[in-house]
C-alpha cells in the first residue's frame, strides 16, 4: 500500500455524462479541496499584497508556493525549524509546492516579469550554469551564490517545507526549442522523477507526489509520458512543460494526454489559469489550476468582471460610486466603490494593489465554484 494514502486521497463526487468535466474533493492532512479548483500562487509564501490570515481556509482551499525562492531565502532549513511552512505562513489549508526547477528554467530563459521580492537591482543575475544527469547548477538570482539542485535535494527541500503536495524536478524548455534538443530533456526528466518518487517514498511523512507530464506538443511524447509515469505510484497528475502558444494548441495538446491518464486521481494544470483556458479545460476533466495571473493582473488595476477585465484606472471610472461589481462577496465589493479605486490607483496608495487583489481572487474561486455548480446541474 503506498502510505500516502492514509492521508491523501481523491474522490469523484460526480462524473459528467455531457463531458469529462467531474466534481471530487482532494483530502490532504491540511484539509479538502473541492474540485475543480483555482490556486492562488503565494511565491514567497504569501500572496502578493495580502495577508494570510485574510485568506480563509474554506475559501483558498489551496495555495501554489515556490520551493526555489524559499530555498534562496530564507532557506528552508529556517522553515522547518519554524515548524514548517503551514506555520511558519500561518497557514491552515492545504500547501502544495513546485521543485524548483520551474523558476530556474524560466529566470534563465526572461519569461517571468521581474516582480519578485528583492530581485530588482541585483548585481547577479539568475543564470543555469550546468544542466547534467545529476541535476541542475545556477546561481541564485539574490546573491549571485551557487546553488546545485538535484531531484534528491528539491525533494527532501519540500519535506523540510512540509507541503501537502509536491512535485519533482523537471527541465522546462522554451516553446520553440528543436526536437532532438526536446527528446533529450524528455528522457532526463522522466529519470528525475523517478529519483525524486523514490527520494520521496523513503519518509512519505503523509505529503503525496504529483507526476510532471512532459513532451511539448508532441503527441507522441505526451502519450509516452503517460505510459512511463503512470506505471509508477505518484498520488496524481500534473501536466507541464510547454503546452503551445495559444489555447488552440493547449486543448489539443491536452486532448492527446488526459486520455491516457487514470481518472481516479487529481489532474492539475501547471501555470494555467486565466479565465479562458478554464473554461474550456475543465470540460476535459482537468481537477485544479494553478497561475499567478489573477493577482498580477490585479495589482495593474485590471479587475476581472463576468464581462471581461475592468481597467480601473481610465478616467471614466473615476466617478462610478458603484461596486466592481454589485452581486460580489469581495471585502472590496462591500466596502469600495470603482471611484475610490481609481482614486486609490492614480495615488499610488499601496491599499489599492491590496483591495484589486482581493477582488481578483474571490472572482476566480467564485467562478470555479460556478463550474462545480453546473457541472453537478449537467450543463457542463
Amino acid at each position: 500500500m503506498h502510505a500516502t494514502q492514509t492521508a491523501f486521497h481523491f474522490e469523484i463526487l460526480y462524473q459528467s455524462k455531457r463531458s469529462q468535466a467531474r466534481v471530487g474533493r482532494i483530502h490532504t492532512p491540511h484539509g479538502t479541496i473541492d474540485t475543480p479548483n483555482f490556486v492562488a500562487v503565494g511565491t514567497n509564501g504569501s500572496l502578493k499584497t495580502l495577508h494570510n490570515h485574510q485568506l480563509k481556509k474554506d475559501h483558498l482551499q489551496l495555495m501554489f508556493c515556490n520551493t526555489y525562492h524559499l530555498m534562496v531565502q530564507p532557506g528552508t532549513s529556517i522553515i522547518k525549524a519554524a515548524g514548517g511552512l503551514h506555520r511558519f505562513i500561518q497557514r491552515k489549508g492545504p500547501i502544495i509546492t513546485d521543485s524548483g526547477g520551474f523558476q530556474v528554467f524560466s529566470l534563465a530563459y526572461q519569461q517571468v516579469k521581474k516582480e519578485l521580492k528583492g530581485q530588482g537591482g541585483k548585481k547577479h543575475p539568475n543564470s543555469i550554469l550546468n544542466v547534467t544527469e545529476q541535476g541542475i547548477l545556477f546561481r541564485s538570482y539574490r546573491d549571485g551564490a551557487k546553488i546545485f539542485l538535484s531531484p534528491e535535494s528539491t525533494v527532501l527541500a519540500q519535506k523540510d517545507l512540509g507541503a501537502d503536495i509536491i512535485i519533482p524536478l523537471d527541465e522546462l524548455l522554451p516553446f520553440h526549442v528543436e526536437k532532438a534538443r526536446l527528446e533529450s530533456a524528455f528522457d532526463r526528466t522522466h529519470r528525475w522523477e523517478l529519483r525524486s518518487l523514490h527520494t520521496h517514498q523513503q519518509n512519505p511523512q503523509n505529503q503525496a507526489m504529483f507526476a510532471v507530464i512532459h513532451g511539448g506538443t508532441e503527441k507522441a511524447l505526451r502519450q509516452q509520458s503517460c505510459k512511463l509515469l503512470t506505471q509508477h505510484p505518484f498520488d496524481g497528475w500534473a501536466i507541464g512543460g510547454s503546452l503551445g502558444c495559444d489555447h488552440t494548441q493547449l486543448i489539443d495538446t491536452l486532448a492527446v494526454t488526459l486520455p491516457h491518464l487514470p481518472p481516479e486521481k487529481p489532474i492539475h494544470l501547471l501555470g494555467i489559469g486565466d479565465t479562458a483556458a478554464i473554461l474550456q479545460c475543465v470540460p476535459h476533466g482537468i481537477d485544479t489550476f494553478d497561475s499567478a495571473y489573477p493577482t498580477k493582473a490585479a495589482r495593474h488595476g485590471s479587475l476581472f468582471t463576468p464581462k471581461g477585465p475592468l481597467k480601473i484606472t481610465r478616467q471614466a471610472h473615476a466617478r462610478e460610486f458603484v461596486p466592481i461589481m454589485q452581486d460580489c462577496a469581495c471585502p472590496t465589493c462591500q466596502h469600495y466603490t470603482r471611484a475610490y479605486l481609481h482614486h486609490l490607483f492614480k495615488a499610488n496608495e499601496p491599499s489599492a494593489k491590496s483591495l484589486a487583489t482581493q477582488h481578483n481572487l474571490y472572482f476566480m474561486l467564485d467562478l470555479m465554484a460556478s463550474l462545480r455548480t453546473q457541472i453537478l446541474c449537467g450543463l457542463i
